[in-house]
This record gives structure tokens, sequence and C-alpha cells, in this order.
């Protein structure tokens, strides 16, 4: 939190080394879909503060005068003040619309760890990989050094006859090929610390990772404990808050509903001669209070609300099945190429092994020489080579692990184990 309100407040700030947790934490707190769906959570527990309170009696005073004297009697008490207090005493269907915002509750926190969760993965997926690609970066500077130091090479030998001219335009293009991958990483690292910045709030180009601060991404698999994902549960969540809305909403027009009312007035004799109209003079302070008893007996408008209720329900309900089912397929599409990406993984780390020892090999025969051997002694221009191609396949190599990781992490969350992450995260 300090390194990122310090760069909040200097963004002439160089960029510095931040942790991988700190960015997550710090893209939790400034994304705007966690924002929103704090939003809906508040919503939520005001939906059911409002289905709750209609049993306690709302309280209204109210008072006013004419703007000429009254002349008759207009059939009304001449009140100067009334107050009136009004409840719900008795309601089946309250019951299933309190029952309707609690599971909405539910359904809102759930979203809100869903979004949560969904912040972290993104922030994570673009932090490791702008790690990967600034370490690419590093190596394709390196293998334009090594292309440049080609050229020198295959120039003297051109020069001298040794090496045709097509040699020195076949290190040129190298050269040329070699500069265009770095302009592209570079461009690529570029567009990942915007992003990056961007999901934590902080100035661009603020970000360095820190490659130590990211954890090894378990290999998990399908069959590995899976849970409802928060996102489904919010759907089978509100899907119940959508079903018992209905069932309230169908209930409303066969149950009767009692409520409470309370009245007070005080009347005066200064707005008109009220008691020349009654038998008796009138009180000044009245009081009436009763229960209000009420039977639906013919309402076409609830019974379409009820209809429209449960076709939201029914909508809702099918949604959650659907999500659950699109989660199913996301695992199962997963778990295939993991497969296939953690054998690639593998298969560029051979590569890359292979293109070290070889170029082991060229500097040791070039500096002991190749003694009795019947091979050609090898040229300058043989470890260039040797050195291009080493540092290729290095970069292919974190390719293939990047890939495999990103597809870990979105298991992971398939499969409801993000929080294990997470908490492996704050760990490190």
């Amino acid at each position: 939190m300090l390194i990122g309100m310090t760069m909040a407040a200097a963004p002439a700030l160089v960029s510095a080394q931040v942790s991988l947790a700190t960015v997550v934490d710090l893209a939790r707190r400034n994304s705007s879909a966690v924002k929103l769906a704090q939003a809906d959570v508040d919503k939520a527990n005001a939906v059911l503060a409002e289905s709750k309170d209609v049993y306690l009696p709302s309280v209204m005073l109210s008072s006013g005068l004419p703007a000429v004297p009254s002349i008759g009697f207009s059939g009304a008490p001449p009140s100067i003040a009334t107050a009136t207090a009004q409840s719900l005493v008795f309601s089946l269907p309250q019951k299933h619309y309190i029952a309707a915002a609690r599971a909405g509750v539910q359904a809102a926190s759930l979203s809100l760890k869903d979004a949560r969760e969904q912040v972290a993965l993104d922030a994570s997926t673009t932090y490791i990989e702008l790690d990967t690609v600034n370490s690419e970066l590093d190596a394709a500077r390196q293998q334009e050094a090594f292309a440049l130091r080609l050229v020198s090479i295959e120039q003297e030998r051109a020069e001298a006859g040794v090496d045709p001219l097509s040699d020195l335009l076949q290190a040129r293009l190298t050269v040329a090929q070699l500069k265009l991958k770095r302009l592209h990483l570079e461009t690529r690292a570029a567009t990942l610390a915007k992003q990056l910045a961007t999901l934590a709030g902080l100035p661009t180009g603020s970000i360095t990772p820190d490659h130590t601060s990211i954890p090894e991404i378990p290999a998990v698999k399908a069959d590995d404990a899976p849970r409802a994902t928060a996102g489904i549960e919010s759907a089978q969540k509100l899907a119940l808050a959508r079903q018992r809305q209905a069932k309230g909403d169908t209930q409303y027009a066969f149950l009767p509903q009692i409520s409470f009312a309370a009245e007070y007035n005080r009347d005066t004799k200064l707005l008109n001669n009220a008691d020349s109209y009654f038998a008796r003079p009138l009180k000044a302070d009245n009081f009436s209070s009763g229960f209000s008893i009420q039977i639906p007996l013919f309402d076409i408008g609830h019974r379409a609300k009820a209809k429209e209720s449960a076709a939201d329900a029914l909508r809702a309900t099918v949604e959650a099945e659907q999500a659950q089912r699109q989660n199913q397929i996301q695992i199962a599409e997963l778990t295939s190429s993991l497969r296939e990406l953690d054998t690639l993984a593998e298969i560029a780390a051979l590569k890359q092994q292979i293109a070290h020892e070889q170029l082991q090999a060229v500097l040791a025969q070039l500096e002991l020489g190749n003694g009795a051997s019947t091979q050609p002694q090898l040229t300058p221009k043989a470890e260039q080579l040797a050195r291009i191609d080493e540092r290729q396949k290095f970069e292919d190599a974190l390719d293939a692990g990047f890939d495999l990781a990103k597809s870990r992490l979105s298991l992971l969350r398939a499969l409801g184990h993000m929080e294990d992450w997470l908490q492996e995260l704050h760990a490190k």
C-alpha cells in the first residue's frame, strides 16, 4: 500500500519492483467491476432491510393552514396537525419476499467474490506475462548483439573472399529479423505495462515485475476436488431469489393481508366554525386505530405480476444450469490443452538445454581446437550462430512456460481453487 500511495503521489518516479501480491491487492481495490459488485451488495442489503421493515410502523406527521378562511363545512375535521402510523402485521407472501431478498444478498456477495477472483486472475496473468516478455526482451537484445557481431565477421570474410556475398546478406537479414522481433517485444511490454498500471491504478511504467514474488502454480487436474465457483453459486442463489419472489407473488392473489393503522388529529376552531355542524362541540385531541384486513378477490394486475415473476425464475434457473455446464466444458477444454502445453513446455526446455550444451561445445572447441579430429576447425561465425540459436531456444522455453502457467491459473479458477492460489501468493 505504501508503494502504491508513493507512486500515485509522484508520477515522475522511476519504475520500481512491485511484488505480485501487491499488484493483485491494488487491482482488486481499484477495479471498476469490484466496485460495481460492491454496489450490488449494498443494494441487496437495502432491499432485504426494506422487506423486513414493513413490519415496523412508519410514522408521518402532517400539518397545514388554509389560504383563505373556510366557508361552510368541508366534511373533514378542522385539523391543524395529523400524525399517522402504519405497519404490516401479517402476510404469508411477505415471508417469501424476505427469503428472496436474503438470497439476493447471498447472490450479490458471491458475485462480489467472483469479481475479485476474476480481477486477481487478470492481474496475475498480466504480471506473469510482463515478467516473461521482459526476460524475452533481454534475450532478444543479446541475440541482436550477437547478430551484429556476425555481420562484422561476415563482412571481413566476404572482403577476404572466404565466404560468398550471400552469407553477408543472410547475416544482415538475420539482424533485421531480430530487430523486428525486438520491436514487437518492446511494443508488447509497453502494452502490458500500461494494462498492469491501469489495473493497479498506478502511473504507467511505474511497475517492474519481481520474478521472485511469483509462486509456483500448482499442476491441478479436473479430478482434484472440484468446487463450485463463486460465479455458479451466485447464479444459483439468484435463481433461488427469483423462485421465492415468484412464490410470494403467486400467494398474494389468494391469501389475506392484515395491516395496522393509527391516526391522531389535533383539531382547532380557528379554521372554521365546525361546531355549528355537529350536535356536540369537537374535541381538540382525537385518536383512532385499528386493523385492516385485505382479501384480494379479483386482482388481474397481481396475477399478471405472478406470471412475470415465474418467467424470471425460470430464466434465472436455466441461466444457473447453463453457467454450470459451461464451466464443466471449460474444465474439460483446459484439462485437454494442459496435457499438450505441459509436453510442449518440456520439449522447449529440452531444446534450450541442448542448445546450451551445443554452445558450450562450440566455445570449448574454439578455445582448445579440434585436435586430431578430421572435422574442420570452427570459426567465430559458428560461435555467434550458436549463441543466437541458444537465445532463441531460451525465448521459446519462456513462451511455452507462460502458456502453461496461464492455462493452469485458468483451470484453478474453473475448479474453484482460486482462493488457494491467492493465499499462497500472499504467503510468499
